[in-house]
């Protein structure tokens, strides 16, 4: 799932020139990260502009997450193909490239199919980073270069919802898309000049091309069902039954042939380590919970709240204050404290904020909403942080590397399904909930008649009452979906304990 560990630090650098070095490629995790959430809260921007439902626009972030995630197990084979130097630097242009497409888009289909190129080219651009990162950095400073490395991967979702709102609003979404060409081209020509050294040695380095394809057709298949089976009446559609089963058998298909195989693209024998499966299940229920709440809070605020992008943007914004504090406090605490402690507390605390969450009303004022994401941003890095030491610790050294690309994959796949499980589950409650509503409420026909008298046609004040319960509907099922996100944080930090407590230092030079 991932090239050989690259030996030595013939590369290393030091001084001005390390962390300058450092900075670009930081810079470029952080550039690609951003985008699995800078369109967030441009969505109903996006949709009004191509003349599409918000829903539909919800495809221009899983498509970029689940393309992402497909091309992960791909870095692996490309750098031992071509060389870690150059493939990042083609993943970086192909990146441009595609942002480029994404701004010019003039209909859905575009849009996604650009974004789907982006997602491809931006998937081995994390690991190579990180993996570059390490060689550019001496030995004894590795601990420095992935606090940078964590700190982009943290604080660029949250920065995501703030760019993209203040753009959206005063620019237009285009730009979200087109801010990535100078600092893609900055990345690009800075790494070519100081990195170009680190290039590692190629070889005819074979791919599992049968496991890429059936990644490819189940994991397609599952996010498409899950993005348009609203729409379809779910399995009272004949094709999204068919998606289903494609998905069933397609991933059936894919366990077998890869448990089988030689040299799969997705090593999944290191599940039988107790410790990494207990770690990316928790990893997989807390980011995929995690992220949907960074997506669908901003859809609420502007679709039922009033508010505008960019102040939506500045609602989520705030998570990221107290993680970048405590991303740089984390990392001396995870040498003194047991790692599963620590990821249990950052996962409670998360669940502790999401709760407050569950009480929001629709006359919620800004403080409410913003005060529980400052507060989040405490328990991110804790969760973020140890939890990568958690599961590569759990493996055999040789094993390292793909258990490292596996959680790539997962993480990012679980945010992409999250999200479109998510927004199913609020808006088929918002439905019952309305429902449910109209058939209890008993409005007061002093206050229809006072309304009439006031100049309101009988049909206003049907639309008033029916706004009304449709904004009241929305916050409802909202609440319901934040509880159960409460459970399953509360979950995820019980199953950490079922992690054994690593026994050696992990080697994270050999992570892809």
């Amino acid at each position: 799932m991932a090239s050989r560990p690259m030996a030595g630090d013939g590369c290393a650098l030091s001084g001005g020139r390390m962390w300058l070095a450092g900075g670009v490629l930081a810079l470029s995790n952080f550039m690609v990260v951003l985008d699995t959430s800078i369109a967030n809260v441009s969505v109903p921007h996006i949709a009004g502009s191509l003349a599409i439902s918000p829903d539909q626009g919800t495809w221009v972030i899983t498509s970029y997450s689940v393309a992402e995630a497909i091309c992960v197990p791909l870095t692996g084979w490309l750098a031992s193909r071509f060389g870690t130097v150059r493939t990042y630097l083609f993943a970086m242009s192909g990146f441009c490239l595609f942002s480029i497409l994404c701004g010019m888009s003039p209909t859905l289909g575009f849009l996604v199919s650009a974004r789907i190129g982006q997602g491809i080219c931006g998937g081995p651009i994390m690991p190579l980073t990180q993996t570059l990162l390490l060689r550019v950095f001496p030995a004894q400073k590795r601990g420095q270069a992935m606090g940078l490395w964590a700190m982009t991967t943290v604080v660029a979702p949250i920065a995501g919802p703030l760019l993209g709102g203040t753009i959206s609003d005063n620019w237009s979404w285009h730009w979200i898309f087109f801010i990535n060409i100078p600092i893609a081209m900055i990345c690009v020509i800075g790494s070519y000049l100081m990195v170009s050294k680190c290039e590692t040695p190629t070889t005819r380095a074979r791919i599992d091309l049968g496991g890429m394809l059936l990644l490819v057709v189940w994991v397609g298949a599952l996010q498409i069902m899950l993005d348009i089976g609203r729409d379809h009446d779910w399995f009272h559609s004949t094709f999204i039954w068919a998606l289903a089963i494609i998905a069933g058998v397609g991933f059936i298909a894919f366990l077998i042939w890869e448990l089988t195989e030689d040299h799969p693209a997705v090593d999944l024998r290191v599940f039988r380590h107790r410790g990494f499966s207990a770690a990316v299940i928790a990893l997989a229920l807390t980011y995929g919970t995690f992220f949907s709440s960074v997506v669908v809070t901003p859809q609420w605020l502007q679709g039922a709240m009033g508010y505008t992008a960019q102040w939506s943007g500045f609602v989520t914004a705030w998570q990221g204050l107290l993680a970048v504090v405590f991303s740089l406090v984390v990392g001396k605490l995870t040498g003194r404290f047991d790692p599963r402690a620590l990821v249990s507390f950052g996962m409670t605390w998360m669940a502790a904020t999401i709760f407050v969450r569950a009480f929001w009303t629709s006359g919620v004022d800004y403080w409410t909403l913003a005060l529980p994401h400052l507060a989040m941003g405490l328990g991110m890095p804790f969760f973020f942080v140890p939890l990568t030491i958690l599961s590569l610790g759990s493996v055999k050294p040789n094993e390292t590397a793909s258990a490292a690309g596996l959680s790539s994959f997962v993480r990012t796949l679980s945010g992409a399904v999250g999200t479109s499980i998510a927004t199913t589950v609020w808006a088929n409650g918002a439905i019952r909930v309305h429902d449910e509503l109209v058939g209890s409420i008993n409005p007061n026909p002093a206050i229809i008649q006072q309304l009439e008298s006031s100049g309101f046609s009988p049909g206003q004040v049907r639309a008033m009452l029916e706004n009304l319960l449709t904004q009241e509907s929305l916050v409802v099922s909202l609440d319901h979906m934040f509880l159960i996100a409460t459970c399953l944080l509360l979950a995820s930090a019980v199953l950490i304990w079922l992690v054994p407590k690593p026994r050696k230092a992990v080697d994270t030079s050999q992570a892809h």
